[in-house]
């Protein structure tokens, strides 16, 4: 259907969205800053079909300043459910940013998990909450199991930093954009530099529109090497 290049290949051209997993989304309409109805979100979720995408895990934000309730979400979920008769199987969790918010949401037991005991979090781009290894050992004292959305965006840290977290067993979700340069040159170094540390355990579109996602994966080529990369971690529950 998309065809294929010689020597570099497009996401779609690569088979890589093939019976795939994406870990993370902002496709649930209408409750933050991604999709805002529903019938984008069922227009993204038939292109998806087309590209075979098998898994997809809605993850909108949760914070102070989009301060969604595990109960609001779950029946805008259901909502979505209702309307979608697709061969996609939709999950619902959250992406939690590290502030006093989600302090509240952990000490009373009250998140989104992503899987069995998983819970997805981020923090500024620039700047860390103060303490983000105490929050994260917390969370780990209590049962879960944190993935760091997207860190190779986090211009603030350093590849020691990346070494502790990975030490301390939280998970890395890679957003595939940035292997695409969307982030630009930075984040797309990062995000190389720690898929061949194999520091990854999972992938995401980070989607939040219809045109942004066609764009990044309709034009945006990778090498065949990159392809051969990315395979094992596309699928990774």
């Amino acid at each position: 259907m998309f065809g294929f290049l010689s020597s570099s290949k497009t996401m779609l051209e690569s088979g890589l969205l093939n019976g795939a997993i994406d870990h993370h989304s902002h496709i649930l309409y209408g409750v933050d800053d991604g999709v805002s109805t529903e019938e984008e979100s069922l227009s993204i979720l038939s292109y998806l079909e087309q590209a075979g995408l098998k898994t997809l895990w809605l993850t909108p934000h949760t914070m102070e300043d989009v301060p969604n309730t595990t109960e609001g979400l779950k029946e805008r979920f259901n909502a979505l459910c209702a309307v979608y008769s697709g061969p996609i199987e939709l999950h619902l969790a959250s992406e939690y940013m590290i502030d006093t918010l989600f302090e509240r949401h952990l000490e009373d037991g009250d998140l989104l998990l992503h899987g069995e005991d998983r819970v997805l979090v981020e923090t500024s781009t620039w700047s860390p909450p103060i303490n983000l290894k105490e929050i994260l050992s917390r969370m780990m004292s209590k049962g879960y199991r944190p993935i760091l959305a997207h860190p190779e965006r986090y211009r603030y840290m350093t590849e020691e930093d990346y070494a502790q977290y990975h030490r301390m067993g939280v998970l890395f979700q890679l957003n595939l954009p940035s292997v695409l340069g969307v982030y630009g040159e930075g984040a797309m170094h990062r995000a190389w530099n720690l898929l061949g540390k194999g520091w990854y355990t999972m992938a995401g579109s980070d989607c939040h529109r219809m045109r942004s996602i066609s764009g990044q994966y309709a034009s945006k080529v990778l090498k065949s090497a990159q392809i051969k990369q990315l395979e094992s971690l596309m699928k990774a529950i």
